[in-house]
C-alpha cells in the first residue's frame, strides 16, 4: 500500500481526537436545530395548518410555484447551454496562437468576469431598447446569465485544457495532426472529466442566480413566492410567509440535487467508456487517435 504523501496517518490519539470532535460537532448541529424548532414551535410557525396551504391546491399556492419553478427551469436550461457553448469558444479563443483573437477574446473574459451580474442583466434589459430594439424581460435575463456565465465557464475550460500534460499534444502534432484536430479530438475530450465537478458547480450557480430576474419583472420561482407572500398577507399577515419562501427553497434545492445526481452518472458512465473496449468514449489519447485512424493529416 502506498504511503500517503501530503499528510501522516494519525496515529490513535490523533483518531481519538478525531472521534471526538467529530460527535461534538454532531451534538451542536442537533442542538441548533433543536433550538430553531423549539423557536419556530413557540411561534406557531409548525402547525399543520399553515403548512396545508402549499399543498391545497384551492389556495392556488401549488400552481403559482410550479409556473415559477417552470419559468425558471426555461431561463435556466436555455442559459446554461448558451454559457457553456459561448464559453467554450471564449476558451479557445485565448487559447490561440494568433494574437488578434487572443488579446479582444481575453478583454471580454475579464470585462464580463468583472461586471456583477446585476449590472449585466440590467443592462441587457434597458440599453437595447435605447437603440429602438424592444426586449422581453426573458430574453434580457437570458443575455445577463449567458454574458456572465460564459466569461466563467471560459476559465473553467481553459484550465481543464491547459491541466492536460503537454506530450499529448506534442505528440499529435508529431503524427502530423493540426491544431483544430488536436484540440477537438484530444485536449476537449480529456479535460471535459477534469472539469466536470467545477462546471456543474458554475451551472447551478447559474440557476440560482436566474432568481435575480425579480428585479426586472420576470416571474421565476422566487419572484412567484413573493407574489404569494403579499398576496396572503393582505388578509392574514405574514401568517403564510415563512412557509412560501421554505417551500421554494426546498424546490431550488431538489432541483440542484438533482442535477448534481446528473453529473455524478455522467461522470461515471465517462470513467466506465474511458475503460470500455467499444466506447468511442471520452478521454481519448493521442495513442487511442492514432490507432483508431482518427484522419490525422500532414500540415
Amino acid at each position: 500500500m502506498t504511503a500517503p504523501i501530503l499528510y501522516d496517518v494519525p496515529g490513535p490519539k490523533a483518531r481519538r481526537r478525531i472521534r471526538i470532535g467529530t460527535v461534538v460537532g454532531i451534538l451542536l448541529i442537533l442542538g441548533l436545530i433543536a433550538y430553531v424548532l423549539v423557536k419556530l414551535a413557540g411561534n406557531g410557525q409548525l402547525e399543520g395548518q399553515r403548512w396545508a396551504v402549499i399543498f391545497d391546491p384551492r389556495s392556488s399556492v401549488p400552481q403559482f410555484l410550479l409556473r415559477g419553478l417552470v419559468a425558471t427551469l426555461q431561463v435556466a436550461a436555455l442559459g446554461m447551454v448558451l454559457a457553456t457553448a459561448m464559453g467554450a469558444l471564449l476558451a479557445i479563443g485565448r487559447l490561440s496562437d494568433h494574437r488578434w483573437v487572443r488579446i479582444p477574446v481575453t478583454t471580454v473574459i475579464e470585462f464580463f468576469r468583472a461586471v456583477p451580474l446585476l449590472v449585466v442583466i440590467f443592462a441587457a434589459f434597458l440599453l437595447p431598447p435605447t437603440f429602438g430594439v424592444p426586449i422581453s424581460a426573458y430574453a434580457a435575463l437570458v443575455i445577463g446569465l449567458t454574458l456572465y456565465n460564459s466569461a466563467v465557464i471560459a476559465e473553467i475550460v481553459r484550465a481543464g485544457i491547459l491541466s492536460i500534460d503537454k506530450g499529448q499534444s506534442e505528440a499529435a502534432y508529431g503524427i502530423g495532426m493540426r491544431k483544430w484536430q488536436v484540440m477537438t479530438f484530444i485536449l476537449l475530450p480529456q479535460a471535459i472529466r477534469r472539469m466536470l465537478p467545477v462546471l456543474i458547480a458554475q451551472l447551478v450557480v447559474l440557476l440560482k442566480d436566474s432568481s435575480l430576474g425579480f428585479i426586472i419583472g420576470y416571474f421565476e420561482l422566487l419572484r412567484s413566492a413573493r407574489s404569494l407572500v403579499e398576496f396572503f398577507r393582505v388578509d392574514f399577515g405574514d401568517q403564510y410567509s415563512f412557509q412560501i419562501y421554505v417551500a421554494a427553497a426546498v424546490i431550488y434545492i431538489f432541483v440542484n440535487v438533482i442535477l448534481s445526481i446528473f453529473a455524478r452518472w455522467l461522470d461515471k458512465r465517462l470513467a466506465r467508456s474511458k475503460t470500455s473496449p467499444e466506447g468511442e468514449a471520452l478521454p481519448l489519447t493521442v495513442e487511442q487517435f492514432s490507432a483508431g485512424g482518427g484522419g490525422a493529416t500532414t500540415p
